[in-house]
Formats: C-alpha cells, sequence, structure tokens
C-alpha cells in the first residue's frame, strides 16, 4: 500500500502544473462550455491510457532486482527530477489569460460535432506529447516487488486513467468560473513549487533506497 500511495501522490502532482492539455481544455471550457470540454478530457484520458498500457506492458518482461530493471528505475528517477526541477524554475511562467482570451473567440459549432472534434484535439494533444510517455515509462520503473505484478499493474492503469478524467473534467467544470481561474492563477506558483519539491525528494528516495541494496 505505500508504494500505491507513493506512485499515485507522484501521478497526481503531475497533474497539477498546467501543459498543453490543460490549456486545450480550458480553451474548450471557455469557448464551448465544460460539456463540449469533456469530450477532451476524454480523449487526453484515453491517450494517457495508451501509455500507461505501454510502459507497464512493456517492463512486465523485466525481474526486480536485475541490472537493466535497476537501471530502468534509475532513469525513471532521472526523470522525475528533470520534472520536479522544471516545475520549480519555472514556477508562475504559465499564463491562464492566454487560454481565456483564446477561448473567448473561437468561434461556436454544433454541440455533438464539437465534442466529437474536441475528443479528437484531446487525444492527438496527449499522445503527440512525448513526456507522457517518459513520465508512464518512468513511474512503471519504480514499481517492484509484488508491486510489479499484472494484476497491481492494473489496478495502478484503472486508477491512472481514472483520475486524469476525473481530474480534466473537474478543471473544465470550475475553468468556465472566471473567479476561480483567477484564483488558480494566484496559487498556481505555489502548487508548482510544492510539487517540484515533493517529486525530487521522491526520486531522491527511491534512488537512495536503490543505492543501498
Amino acid at each position: 500500500m505505500h508504494q500505491f500511495l507513493m506512485i499515485a501522490a507522484v501521478h497526481f502532482l503531475a497533474l497539477l502544473s498546467p501543459g498543453p492539455d490543460f490549456f486545450l481544455i480550458a480553451r474548450t471550457s471557455l469557448s464551448a462550455g465544460w460539456r463540449v470540454a469533456s469530450g477532451a478530457c476524454l480523449g487526453i484520458a484515453i491517450a494517457n491510457g495508451v501509455f500507461i498500457t505501454a510502459a507497464f506492458g512493456g517492463t512486465a518482461a523485466l525481474q526486480p532486482d536485475t541490472r537493466l530493471f535497476v537501471v530502468l528505475q534509475l532513469a525513471g528517477c532521472a526523470y522525475l527530477l528533470y520534472i520536479g526541477v522544471l516545475f520549480v524554475r519555472c514556477a508562475g511562467s504559465n499564463d491562464l489569460n492566454v487560454a481565456a482570451s483564446a477561448g473567448r473567440d473561437a468561434p461556436r459549432t454544433q454541440p455533438l460535432v464539437a465534442w466529437r472534434r474536441a475528443a479528437g484535439m484531446g487525444f492527438l494533444s496527449g499522445i503527440l506529447n512525448p513526456k507522457n510517455a517518459l513520465f508512464y515509462a518512468s513511474l512503471a520503473a519504480m514499481l517492484a516487488g509484488p508491486h510489479a505484478s499484472a494484476g497491481w499493474k492494473a489496478l495502478y492503469g484503472t486508477w491512472m486513467f481514472s483520475v486524469v478524467l476525473l481530474y480534466d473534467v473537474v478543471i473544465a467544470v470550475l475553468i468556465g468560473h472566471q473567479s476561480v481561474l483567477r484564483r488558480f492563477a494566484r496559487t498556481l506558483p505555489w502548487l508548482e513549487r510544492i510539487s517540484g519539491l515533493i517529486l525530487i525528494l521522491l526520486a531522491l528516495g527511491v534512488i537512495t533506497v536503490l543505492l543501498l541494496r
């Protein structure tokens, strides 16, 4: 359970910092409403599901404590360190007003057509982002012992897919309220700094455990 909580925490912290997916959801929600934006949320979640399946399936043949598996774990920790440092260094550099202005200028269209288009755009946004592949590969590499079994990987994958979808839908619903957008913009730099520091500490902790084996 400890390892599950650690992986789940790392995954959720990575969701907090806005990236291309976040701005796509924000623009769609502001221009067409959260119902249409839910299509983008589903597309993004499906793209994440593809990476989750590929990453967790790709490490299924690796045996824990082998040299290749340890190297993969260290590489995953290095990437988490990179993300953490990036969060801290770039805290506050995301301009949420850009998403708001872009959303207001977007043209209107039929709800069903707009939903399908948003779903396609969400999938492309998620699947074409190489950071998603690297991130899930790094998480999969951190699994060891009983938690590396097929059953646990299925649980991790289901959990991550559900969290991505739920978080994105919540963002789509809330982002349409300007007061929420302004508050989020004010707290975002601190969220990014705290998330970055926690990711760095978690990665260093895993590296320490691996080196002390």
